[in-house]
């Protein structure tokens, strides 16, 4: 690891494609690549991995530390301040046992997304406005500069978290087996990404994706406290409507406009034209276009969140379960003998004839 420094400045600034653009150029590359790579295969993929891949073992086990010091501090600080601090607000019980969570992926991922704006806008990093010249200059086993490789220990372990608390901390919900796909390539093109000396595209991609956790986040902890202590409260009602549009505005631009345009565009055609024999060229672009697709995946909730917001001027998670529903289902992904057991504790719950869910005996409507 080194002092940074900037892409190369001398050279002209490339205008950001439109969609035709991208898909027409990005096939046509991509194609010729595949037609170009006769010497393709296992054999060649692990030689290529052997002699491109650089990581050593004190940044292995700085990886696992800081994984594990993630869970130890996201623990603390819900036991010591966001249990407390849900007890002293008078949250509902259900919202009450959330909030923890969304507290501290509000927390982090302001922390994450402030640190990779000043790399971004407040240092020599022309990367946003200049995506192709993540890749120049490149070279096979180059240093990584010390402010990237710090964000990249920390993204990378706060991920490898993520994968343990989704499935053991987190509340379960409708996506969660997605989640911890997603995750799990998160992680790989992070690590990947840092052996391969592609830090650089690495950067810019985090950059547009933490932007809607903190959004997604601050919302979420507004629905919670709008109805508190048996009281409803404006202001946090106002702020989750906020949160919300904003939301779903900056989802669609920065993950479904800017992500593809900017980094797709980079790493499927500028990354040949800088280096035309660029390693593990399409293992890279499948993972790309892999978190694309659940991008768009997430965005079908987002349409439906909008529309369960314009027919019940209700601000809710679409992805949650109801509370048993949800219980169940991640008791199913632990334990999946617990599903026989479970079978015989319904006694106290049925469907009425009018479609209205009965819960020891009182009626609750079901929505979307």
């Amino acid at each position: 690891m080194d002092s940074h420094t900037g892409g190369d400045s001398g050279m002209e600034v490339e205008p950001m494609p439109g969609y035709v653009d991208l898909i027409s150029k990005a096939s046509t590359v991509m194609l010729g690549a595949w037609r170009d790579c006769s010497a393709c295969g296992l054999d060649f993929s692990r030689r290529t991995l052997l002699d491109n891949a650089h990581i050593t073992w004190i940044e292995i086990f700085l990886f696992f530390f800081c994984a594990f010091l993630w869970t130890q501090i996201r623990r603390g600080l819900t036991e010591s301040l966001f249990k407390p601090l849900a007890q002293w607000c008078r949250l509902l019980p259900k919202d009450a046992a959330k909030m923890p969570e969304s507290a501290w992926k509000l927390v982090f991922y302001t922390m994450s997304w402030s640190y990779s704006t000043y790399l971004l806008f407040f240092s020599s990093y022309s990367f946003f406005h200049d995506p192709p010249s993540v890749f120049y200059n490149w070279k096979s086993g180059m240093s990584v500069p010390t402010d990237i490789a710090i964000a990249y220990l920390i993204q990378g372990s706060f991920y490898g978290h993520s994968i343990y608390a989704t499935v053991y901390m987190d509340a379960w919900r409708k996506d969660s087996a997605v989640m911890v796909v997603h995750h799990i390539i998160t992680l790989a093109l992070i690590s990947l990404s840092y052996a391969f000396r592609y830090h650089n595209v690495g950067i810019l991609v985090l950059f547009l994706h933490d932007i809607n956790d903190i959004q997604l986040e601050f919302t979420k902890l507004n629905v919670y406290l709008k109805s508190r202590g048996g009281s409803y409260y404006l202001l946090n009602d106002v702020l989750s409507n906020m949160g919300s549009v904003s939301f779903s505005i900056t989802w669609f631009w920065f993950r479904l406009y800017w992500f593809p345009l900017k980094v797709l565009y980079a790493t499927c055609v500028s990354s040949l034209q800088s280096v035309p024999n660029i390693p593990f060229y399409f293992f890279f672009n499948a993972l790309l276009l892999a978190l694309l697709l659940m991008n768009i995946y997430w965005f079908l909730f987002i349409v439906i969140f909008i529309v369960k917001v314009l027919k019940m001027k209700e601000v809710n998670d679409v992805r949650e379960y109801e509370e048993e529903e949800g219980t169940k289902a991640a008791g199913l992904l632990r334990d999946p003998k617990a599903a026989n057991d479970n079978n015989d504790n319904d006694a106290g719950h049925h469907n009425s004839a009018d479609g209205k869910h009965v819960q020891n005996g009182i009626t609750k409507e079901k929505h979307l």
